[in-house]
């Protein structure tokens, strides 16, 4: 069984109360705990020595993963992370330098985002290290984004570059939550999601709750330097713009927005963003379904994200 069909099996008759207001099916939960003009984001998200990242990793970076992507989930619904609790699920023999080590890259991004780290678990897990991490988040009523918001004829963008993130991106990418707070002030964003199992992995996921569909620009997506260089360097490698719609772990921010709105909001990331690309990669269609338009035409993108179970 597939990851996400594994999902919607397990999810589609859990209990749920009055205060929840988005469940399972978006990048975090969205829930009315009667705090005025605004409502909580609640995240949870686990890395696997092995799956997530290796023994060889400097620890500091494993702990800066851990805590930024659950802060990613949280940019993508529009919010701000306020606090956070750690779940170490730890092998026998264990180094406590290496955790305190692996600590301090979790606090050092919990301080650069004033988030409040308030506790925790530590239990045995024989085999390898788990760190589990949930994030409390706020977000104004009025503008949390969802999955489900994008309309036919919006632009499609993405912020950054694709592709490559195992060549050392997936261990210190930096979560877009000042880029996210920017585009909910100045813009109405239709839909957001962070791109943690690739882009032809989670842009279904918008599709299928807004009901639409997609055609991508082969020429627009922005692939990166390390996908390119992998291409080029190893005759295995996956060609640069596969390795652009497939690999996982990227944690750009993709949305949809007016297509009138492009223009400006182009612009006007110019000026705020120097630093970091943003592209229009295609638009949503009113048909069902995701294509590719190439040079010689249009075809039905079949290649698909990163799964944890196949």
């Amino acid at each position: 069984m597939k990851e996400f069909e594994l999902i919607e099996r397990l999810t589609r008759s859990l209990h749920s109360n009055s205060s929840m207001l988005t469940g399972p099916g978006d990048d975090c939960a969205v829930l009315d705990l009667g705090i005025r003009e605004q409502l909580v984001l609640f995240k949870t998200d686990a890395v696997v020595e092995g799956v997530h990242f290796l023994p060889t990793d400097a620890p500091e970076k494993v702990g800066h993963k851990a805590l930024a992507r659950c802060l990613s989930d949280v940019a993508a619904m529009g919010g701000a992370p306020t606090a956070a609790l750690i779940t170490l699920a730890l092998p026998d023999g264990f180094e406590p330098s290496y955790l305190e080590q692996l600590y301090k890259g979790i606090n050092a991004l919990a301080g650069q985002f004033d988030v409040a780290i308030a506790g925790g678990e530590t239990v045995r897990n024989p085999e390898r290290l788990l760190l589990s991490v949930s994030v409390l988040g706020l977000v104004a009523r009025a503008k949390v984004l969802h999955r489900s918001g994008a309309q036919a004829g919006d632009a499609i963008f993405v912020t950054g570059e694709l592709g490559g993130s195992a060549a050392g991106k997936h261990l210190d990418f930096q979560p877009r939550l000042a880029e996210a707070d920017w585009l909910t002030k100045h813009f109405s964003i239709h839909s957001m999601i962070d791109l943690s199992d690739g882009l032809a992995g989670d842009l279904p996921h918008v599709l299928k709750a807004s009901k639409v569909g997609a055609e991508l620009l082969a020429a627009a997506i922005p692939v990166s330097r390390e996908a390119r260089r992998a291409a080029k360097s190893s005759s295995s490698a996956k060609p640069p713009l596969v390795a652009a719609l497939t690999d996982g772990e990227d944690f750009e921010l993709l949305f949809t927005v007016s297509s009138a709105s492009a223009v400006p909001l182009l612009d006007g990331w110019k000026k705020a963003f120097r630093d970091l690309r943003l592209t229009c990669i295609g638009k949503i269609t009113a048909t069902a379904g995701l294509v590719l338009r190439e040079k010689h035409g249009v075809r039905p993108l079949t290649n698909h994200g990163y799964q944890h179970f196949t």
